[in-house]
C-alpha cells in the first residue's frame, strides 16, 4: 500500500464531495463512515453534516463514542430516532435481516436530510465490503442510491484506516462494531429483552479493557468470544467468576467461551450450522459454582 496512492485516493474523494453543495453522512462514529466525514468536512465545511440514528440495536457506548468523534472532526452532529422492532421482517430476523435494518436507518437518514434541504446522503460503504460474504445490507444502499465516497474511489478498509491516521482519527485502529442484533442467531426473534441483556452483558468486556469482542445470545447462552489474542485474559479466574456473576444478572442462563475465538458472522446464514464451536461452560465452575 503506498502512501502516496492512498493519499491521492482520499484527495480525489475529497475534490469529489466538494463539488455537491451539502451532505449528510449517515454516520455510526466507526473508521469508515468517520473517514468520510472528515474529508466531507474539509471539503465542504459545514455543509457537511454527521448524522447517528439512534434505535435499540445501537450500544449506548457507541452513541456516545460517535457524539466524541464527531466533535474531533469538528463536523456538525445530529442524532435521529427510529426503531427496527416496529418492522416485523426485521424482527423475524432472517437472511435479510440487514437489509431491512439498513433501509429503515438509511431512509430515516434521507427524511433528516430534506428537513435540512440537504439532497446527498452519503456513508461508509468501502471497497472491501463487497467481497466480505454475506453482506444483504449493501442491497440497501444500492437501492436508495447512497453516494459511498470510499467505495467510489476504491479505498480498501485499510486504506481507509491509513487515511484515518494521517487525520489523526482516535477511531484509525478501531474494531469494526456491528449493531446489537447480529448477536443473535439467525431464526431467533430479535428482542428488546434480547438487544438489553446483549448490550449489558458487553459492557463487562469493555470494562475489563477487551477490544475485540462478541456476546452472542443463543435464547438464553451467552456465547462470549474475544480476540484470539485477548482469549488468555478471558481465562483469568477472577474475570471468569466476574463475567459469569454478571451475565447470569442480566438475564443469561448459561455462560459460555468460545475458543475460537472471535469471527464477524459467526450466527449468520453464511456461518457454518454445523460447525462444532468449542464452548467451555462456565469456565472453573469447579472453583466457582454457580448458585
Amino acid at each position: 500500500m503506498s502512501e502516496r496512492t492512498v493519499s491521492a485516493k482520499a484527495d480525489r474523494a475529497r475534490e469529489a464531495l466538494a463539488k455537491r453543495d451539502s451532505v449528510l453522512i449517515a454516520f455510526s462514529g466507526g473508521v469508515d463512515s468517520s473517514v468520510v466525514a472528515a474529508l466531507a468536512y474539509d471539503a465542504l465545511g459545514d455543509d457537511a453534516v454527521a448524522c447517528t440514528a439512534k434505535s435499540e440495536t445501537l450500544p449506548e457506548a457507541e452513541l456516545d463514542d460517535a457524539k466524541r468523534v464527531a466533535e474531533e472532526i469538528g463536523i456538525p452532529h445530529i442524532t435521529v430516532e427510529f426503531s427496527e422492532l416496529d418492522n416485523p421482517d426485521f424482527v423475524v430476523n432472517d437472511g435479510d435481516r440487514c437489509y431491512h435494518c439498513r433501509t429503515m436507518r438509511l431512509g430515516r437518514m434521507y427524511e433528516a436530510a430534506r428537513e435540512r434541504g440537504i439532497e446527498t446522503v452519503c456513508d461508509g460503504t468501502n471497497a472491501s465490503d463487497p467481497g466480505e460474504g454475506h453482506r444483504p445490507g449493501l442491497r440497501a444502499v444500492e437501492e436508495l442510491e447512497i453516494v459511498s465516497p470510499l467505495l467510489s474511489h476504491d479505498i480498501s478498509k485499510d486504506e481507509v484506516r491509513a487515511i484515518a491516521d494521517d487525520y489523526g482519527l482516535s477511531v484509525a485502529d478501531k474494531p469494526s462494531m456491528a449493531c446489537l442484533s447480529s448477536r443473535i442467531p439467525t431464526g431467533l426473534e430479535v428482542t428488546e429483552e434480547r438487544l438489553s441483556r446483549v448490550e449489558q452483558a458487553e459492557n463487562i468486556l469493555r470494562t475489563w479493557g477487551f477490544e475485540q469482542f462478541r456476546v452472542r445470545d443463543h435464547d438464553g447462552l451467552a456465547r462470549i468470544e474475544v480476540a484470539p489474542e485477548e482469549l488468555e485474559r478471558a481465562l483469568d479466574p477472577d474475570f471468569v467468576r466476574e463475567a459469569r456473576d454478571h451475565l447470569k444478572g442480566v438475564g443469561f442462563d448459561h455462560v459460555t467461551l468460545d475458543l475460537h475465538g472471535y469471527r464477524t458472522g459467526s450466527v449468520s446464514p453464511a456461518a457454518d450450522e454445523a460447525d462444532e464451536d468449542l464452548l467451555v461452560e462456565d469456565v472453573f465452575a469447579q472453583d466457582y459454582p454457580l448458585k
